[in-house]
């Protein structure tokens, strides 16, 4: 028992002497744990508004993309034959996607869960990729 109580005796003295910084160390852990907490409550309330930026800004570049690539006349709606079955303007080709993306973000902002309809507008980007695509490289 001898070398038991010995290493008991260590122990409490290795307990005196961190006290202090074991205390400070507490205190600043407790401090930053309160940070973190407040930060991750506004994280939380904002999260629609945070998932919104990328897409939006994803958006916005491939209508920019889009203005610069596509044709002036764009067809929409590529048939089996090779052939397009509707042709429009370049602007609409840009923008009617572009406006599908805001109202997609629009709905999100206004959900409760906004999760489920920011995945669909992240797949309303894949419009003006598909359409870049098929005029870019017809069938």
């Amino acid at each position: 028992m001898n070398f038991l109580n010995m290493i008991e005796e260590k122990w409490q003295a290795f307990c005196e002497n961190t006290k202090p910084a074991r205390e400070k160390c507490g205190r600043f852990l407790r401090k930053t744990g309160k940070v973190l907490k407040i930060i991750w409550a506004y994280v939380y309330k904002l999260r629609a508004a945070l998932l919104a930026v990328p897409v939006a800004i994803g958006a916005i570049w491939l209508a920019v993309m889009n203005l610069s690539k596509l044709p002036n006349r764009v067809g929409i709606n590529l048939l089996a034959n090779g052939e397009f079955s509707m042709m429009v303007s370049k602007g609409v080709a840009v923008f009617v996607p572009l406006g599908v993306t805001t109202l997609c973000l629009v709905l999100m902002l206004g959900a409760r869960k906004p999760l489920y309809p920011w995945l669909i507008s992240l797949f309303s980007l894949v419009l003006p990729l598909l359409i870049l695509v098929t005029n870019i490289y017809p069938a």
